[in-house]
Formats: structure tokens, C-alpha cells, sequence
């Protein structure tokens, strides 16, 4: 099985044609927009490598956006090596994107300090646990939902999101009982958050499900109870809610436990129970693929598989000693993102590739992966 490493290092020496005309005619003889149109159907790889007039239209806003990977990291327990200065956080976790095309990581705009801004990732009395930094995407926005703080209070009163094509952060709406962990997902372009731990338990919050549903207009936007829970099993831990075919997939416990599963139809706003083969397979972390496949990670075997609604069964895809330890999980664009080993990697799964081909990112120095999504890549004007 072939795999490779890609190199998180821009070079220097960037083999660009510096030919560029000095009015930066993209195709000489062509207007721009004309021009556009043409080669908007080149691969990125090319615009980025041929010249510097092609590049600053790959990261222009009119280009369209190509799909890179974004990474909540958070420095070291012990490192190794001191951060660069720029990159030491106020809060204990930033904030990077990693261009497929440059093979580099960028750090993203700081998020907004007002309110104060801190997600503890540790806390002293601890130090063998990580507390849950939970984080989900959303018609193209990241989005940080729940979190603690030094104080071990709920850190988020309002979801923290990031929207890549404006480089622009902003919060959504207020949350009526702010969690530091609960379960979160997305389906349809709504946002579910359900059960949870806030400063302390509370029955009413565990059993409650709520939606925001971001397809409305911004002033309309707001949080709205939806049917909750019969008891509140699903809030002894941070918890994936997965988005496939209009519904919300989700297992109480992680890992190879034993567990209990549920299923929410958005439609009816209904809870179901889940099929017994979907709970007996989901032994780590799990992902949908455009809200159509589920895919998971056995984090003991390393093996990643697919789920088959009509035999209600686990089809293994691929197995790799890479993948053990699976932390967490992104899809998107026909690819699995794993963060594994303890964040100290990530690795990527090409499911449409047949046979199926995977490869590792290495994080920045100092840094290890809390959570990886898939998004648009960021706006730029320094290519």
C-alpha cells in the first residue's frame, strides 16, 4: 500500500514562471473574466505552480475555492521545542488551515477576544484527561459549540464560527444553557445540540435537544427546542452527532464500550432506536460523507468501515496501524481525515480511490490535533 508524506514546509524557491506581464494579464489577448473562465477549469495544483498571476487567482474571492483541511491544535503537554512567538495562544487552542496545494500551514485570523476568549484543552487537576473542545462544519463555516474554561465553567455562551471565504469571525446566537460538553452535529444545514454538562448537571438540559438552523437570515437566526431526550444517558460525555439521509446518528460512549445508540429524524422530530448492527460496529470515532455515508474508525484494530443501511452491517474499507488510537474524524470531498496518536498526526484516507490510497500530514511543530475539518480554503492576497 503506497503511502505519502506530505511535506508541511513552503519552499522558498517556488519554480514559478516570472514571466508575468506587468498589467498581470492572466491569457494574454483575453479580458480577465474571459480568461477566468478558462482556466477555472485547470486543477489548482497547476494555476499554483505555472505563475504568479494564476496563484493570486487561485486565492482570489472570485476564483472558485478549492477544499483544505482546518485544525484546531493545541500546544504539547511536555514539548519538545519552544513555539514561535506568533504562534503561542492566549487561549490553549489555535486555529491553523492547511493548503493541499502549497502544502503549508496557515494560522487563521484571531478569533474575536470580547467576550474573553479561552478554551482549556487541560486543567491542572487533570493532567491525565482532556477535556472536550467540541467543534463541527456547517454549510461551509466552522464552528466551535462547547468548551471549558480555567474555572472548569462552560466557555462558549454562543457558538464561536469562522467563515473561511470572508476570513471572518463572528458569534451565532445565544445558547439558553451553555455546555462544556454535549452532543453536536449538523443536518441540512442545522446545527443540533443536545444533552450536555454544563457548571453542573441539570435533568432538564440532559434530556433537551435544540437546533439553529443557519439557512434562515442572520436576523432571523436564534435556537429553538426540538423533542428531547426520555432520560439522560447521553450526557456523560462530549458526543458526535451524526448528519446522513435526515437524521442525527449518535452513540453515549466512545471506543469499544458497551453503549447505547440513538437516532433523531429531523423530519418528524422524532427519536428512534438505533439498528443493532449500527451500534455494534461503532467502536470509535465516526464521520458522514455529504450527509449520505457514515463512515467509523475501530480505534483497537485501526480498521476504517462504511455503513450498510440495508444490511444494517459494517463494511471494512481499509486497515492500517496508522489509524489506531483514532481520535477523531473529518469527511469531505471523498476523503477520511483521522487525527491519531495522540494528535501527533493525521492521517488521510482517499475512499473514492480504488485501490484505496492514504497518506499522513504532520501538524505544526509544537502542536498537536485536537479536531480536523474540511472546508473551503482561505482567502488570500499574499499568493
Amino acid at each position: 500500500m503506497e503511502i505519502t508524506v506530505q511535506c508541511c514546509k513552503q519552499s522558498k524557491n517556488d519554480p514559478l514562471d516570472d514571466n508575468d506581464s506587468e498589467n498581470g494579464t492572466l491569457l494574454p489577448g483575453l479580458p480577465d473574466d474571459l480568461a477566468q473562465r478558462c482556466l477555472s477549469s485547470l486543477s489548482p495544483s497547476l494555476l499554483f505552480s505555472v505563475c504568479h498571476s494564476w496563484r493570486r487567482l487561485l486565492y482570489s474571492p472570485s476564483f472558485p475555492p478549492f477544499f483544505s483541511l482546518y485544525a484546531l491544535l493545541s500546544p504539547f503537554h511536555n514539548p519538545t521545542m519552544a513555539l514561535p512567538r506568533e504562534v503561542v495562544p492566549q487561549s490553549t487552542i489555535v486555529f491553523f488551515s492547511f493548503d493541499p496545494i502549497s502544502s503549508s500551514w496557515r494560522p487563521l485570523p484571531s478569533p474575536p477576544q470580547n467576550p474573553s476568549f479561552h478554551l482549556l484543552r487541560r486543567h491542572p487537576s487533570f493532567l491525565s484527561r482532556n477535556l472536550p473542545i467540541q467543534s463541527l462544519t456547517v454549510s461551509n463555516h466552522l464552528i466551535v459549540i462547547a468548551a471549558t474554561t480555567q474555572n472548569l465553567f462552560p466557555a462558549l455562551s454562543s457558538p464561536l464560527v469562522f467563515h473561511p471565504e470572508s476570513n471572518i469571525w463572528f458569534y451565532g446566537p445565544q445558547i439558553s444553557a451553555p455546555r462544556r460538553w454535549c452532543a453536536a452535529g449538523s443536518a441540512q444545514g442545522v446545527v443540533y445540540m443536545a444533552s450536555g454538562f454544563g457548571s453542573h448537571y441539570r435533568g432538564d438540559v440532559a434530556r433537551s435537544l435544540e437546533q439553529w438552523d443557519l439557512n434562515k437570515k442572520r436576523e432571523n437566526w436564534g435556537w429553538e427546542n426540538k423533542a428531547g431526550f426520555k432520560d439522560g444517558r447521553f450526557s456523560r460525555e462530549a458526543v458526535e452527532a451524526v448528519g446522513c439521509r435526515g437524521k442525527l446518528c449518535m452513540v453515549n460512549v466512545k471506543g469499544n464500550a458497551l453503549k447505547e445508540g440513538a437516532v433523531y429524524d429531523v423530519g418528524l422530530d422524532k427519536w428512534e432506536d438505533m439498528p443493532v448492527g449500527m451500534v455494534a460496529g461503532w467502536n470509535g470515532p465516526a464521520a458522514s460523507m455529504d450527509e449520505d455515508e457514515i463512515y467509523v474508525i475501530d480505534e483497537v484494530k485501526g480498521r476504517l468501515s462504511k455503513y450498510d443501511g440495508e444490511k444494517d452491517c459494517w463494511v471494512k474499507v481499509i486497515e492500517l496501524e496508522q489509524l489506531k488510537r483514532a481520535e477523531h474524524i473529518a469527511a469531505g470531498r471523498g476523503k477520511i481525515c483521522a487525527v491519531s496518536a495522540k494528535g501527533e498526526r493525521i492521517i488521510v484516507v482517499d475512499v473514492r480511490d480504488k485501490p484505496t490510497r492514504f497518506w499522513e500530514v504532520e501538524p505544526p511543530c509544537g502542536l498537536e490535533v485536537v479536531a480536523v475539518h474540511v472546508l473551503p480554503r482561505m482567502i488570500s492576497r499574499q499568493h
